[in-house]
């Protein structure tokens, strides 16, 4: 039965891009409520869509709403029996489509990247680490062109600052570069990583 309503749920929650887009800003943003308006100007659909795909939403149980200030709120329900396997699988959309990740890719300065957090739909303390000499101001230019990307938690490291962390087995480092979940998506330095990680 459940099985046969998981299937259910799925055909109906990708029939619509207007839905595609509300169910990446809300799984990818589990702590943030919306009012309508917001959701308009964020993901530039009509309103009257807008509201029918929240109310799409709201009926199978995955968004639920309620009134704050005179606006009421839409906020995705983390106890959804599928929340975490919603949430991957956009994590992973954006991993694989995202024209920041691949605005970041081209840039000539850049030694690493490395998605976590919302990209992989992994706890972690950053979403999203670059080793390379990138500009912090041209970093949040790019992550302004995606609305879903807006509260992306990010660490910029010199090549040598990350390195030198790396030989003294700095804990923050090596907690999100020896997680399995973790996806590296461009790499330039993993003969230095592993010469570093050899030193006493």
């Amino acid at each position: 039965m459940f099985v046969n309503m998981s299937s259910v749920i799925l055909k109906a929650l990708f029939s619509s891009q207007t839905r595609v887009k509300l169910l990446s800003t809300f799984l990818l943003h589990p702590e943030e409520e919306y009012f309508i308006r917001e959701l308009t100007r964020l993901l530039g659909e009509q309103i009257n869509s807008i509201r029918r795909e929240l109310e799409n939403l709201r009926r199978i149980g995955l968004v639920k709403a309620r009134h704050k200030n005179r606006k009421k709120y839409y906020h995705i329900d983390a106890e959804f029996p599928l929340f975490g396997d919603l949430r991957n699988i956009f994590a992973k959309e954006i991993q694989a489509e995202s024209p920041v990740v691949a605005s970041l890719k081209k840039l000539s300065n850049v030694q690493l990247i490395l998605l976590a957090g919302i990209f992989t739909g992994t706890e972690s303390k950053v979403d999203l680490l670059i080793v390379g000499n990138v500009k912090k101001e041209m970093l949040e230019a790019l992550l302004l062109q995606d609305p879903g990307l807006k509260n992306v938690k990010y660490s910029i490291f010199s090549e040598a600052d990350f390195l030198y962390r790396v030989s003294l087995k700095d804990r923050f480092i090596l907690e999100i570069l020896n997680d399995p979940r973790h996806l590296i998506v461009y790499n330039g330095i993993q003969k230095e990583i592993d010469e570093a990680r050899g030193k006493k």
